[in-house]
């Protein structure tokens, strides 16, 4: 039985709302505790309508896209928009949203509640600029260990922030529903070929380090394989140009970012899923990424990088198999071996077991727990 509190909640974020899961199950879990919701983000040139959103929003349009002066205007912006909100609880996801939440819960006296969707100073976008690295980590070292209520998405990560900063943090992993209510379409409605197998590679952070140029390179060597190539982030204008230049419009189809009720028409379409992160930084290296539960769910075997929490959840439930290097002949051979693999029957039926116990409907609860905790 949830409670029901009729108090209202200001939940904060830094990108445009629209394809944002874990955000948006976090709102729906706040909603099930009887809170009314305000989720406030960024309005982009292309952002799709969040208007089916079950709750209200509010997005900035900002002058300013990126660099020191978009975050300056981010933060002033949503500072006001807080403290001029009437909350009685604060939400904030990510750390460049922390610093505006954190002053206006001390001005205002409301609790906050924080979630760290990763190990934000370790992105590989900070590690070659000092300066920048050494702002966020003053912040966040400044910030953190004041926190009483904590989130983050696995047990990786709230073991580095204890350590840092002795600082207990909840894990909610961001995993999907068990079974998502949608009429699957066809390939043909897809336009996707029905004499290929599917492979998909899909996010919507796909930026430096994640594999996807040596994945692209990849398909030099393959035949019989259809790539897609799903979401957005830095290297998608790199991506494009390179399919261009190597040649593989045929073997490729690449898609800018869709509401997951589109998206999962290609995952469940799809016979293979890949997430191939680089070990190049503690963010990727903690990481158990979103999409790896996505495939699960659509019933898709998985070729992934030797990641700890990606290795520990594929060894336990035996879904897929490894690359040893991003060599792209290498990738490739992997890709064949797995496609092939005497196992691939029951790699595919394993994921029945694993999404059994690995979905949101279980998962939320430790969320809706804390949530009712918070006085």
């Amino acid at each position: 039985m949830f409670t029901t509190t009729h108090k209202k909640v200001t939940v904060s974020v830094i990108n445009d709302l629209a394809t944002d899961q874990r955000v948006q199950r976090s709102c729906s879990a706040l909603s099930e505790c009887g809170y009314s919701v305000l989720l406030v983000g960024r309005r982009f040139k292309n952002s799709p309508s969040v208007g089916h959103l079950p709750y209200l929003t509010l997005r900035m349009n900002l002058l300013f896209k990126t660099g020191p002066l978009f975050y300056f205007f981010f933060n002033v912006r949503l500072f006001f928009i807080l403290l001029f909100a009437k909350s009685d609880l604060l939400f904030a996801n990510d750390l460049d949203t922390l610093l505006p939440n954190y002053l206006v819960s001390k001005l205002k006296g409301i609790p906050l509640l924080y979630d760290s969707h990763e190990i934000f100073c370790e992105v590989p976008e900070l590690q070659k600029t000092p300066i920048k690295k050494r702002i966020w980590e003053k912040l966040e070292r400044s910030l953190v260990p004041k926190l009483k209520h904590c989130i983050t998405v696995n047990q990786s990560i709230a073991d580095y922030f204890k350590e840092k900063y002795n600082t207990s943090f909840t894990i909610v992993r961001n995993i999907p529903l068990a079974s998502p209510d949608f009429k699957l379409k066809s390939k043909s409605q897809l336009n996707l070929p029905a004499n290929k197998k599917i492979i998909i590679f899909q996010g919507a952070g796909i930026n430096i380090e994640r594999g996807a140029e040596e994945l692209v390179e990849a398909m030099k060597f393959t035949e019989g394989v259809q790539l897609l190539v799903i979401g957005s982030g830095d290297v998608f204008p790199k991506l494009k140009k390179l399919i261009t230049e190597l040649n593989l419009t045929h073997k490729i189809t690449i898609i800018d970012k869709l509401p997951k009720t589109e998206l999962l028409h290609y995952t469940y379409n799809s016979d293979l899923g890949i997430s191939i992160d680089k070990d190049s930084n503690l963010n990727y290296h903690f990481s158990l990424p979103n999409k790896i539960f996505d495939y699960l769910q659509a019933q898709l075997p998985i070729l992934a990088s030797r990641l700890p929490e990606i290795e520990n959840l594929m060894n336990t439930y035996s879904v897929g198999d490894f690359i040893e290097s991003h060599d792209p002949e290498h990738i490739a051979k992997k890709i064949n071996e797995t496609l092939n693999s005497a196992s691939y029957s029951q790699w595919k039926e394993n994921t029945r077991k694993a999404i059994a116990e690995n979905n949101w409907e279980n998962e939320k609860l430790k969320l809706i727990d804390l949530i009712n905790t918070i006085k």
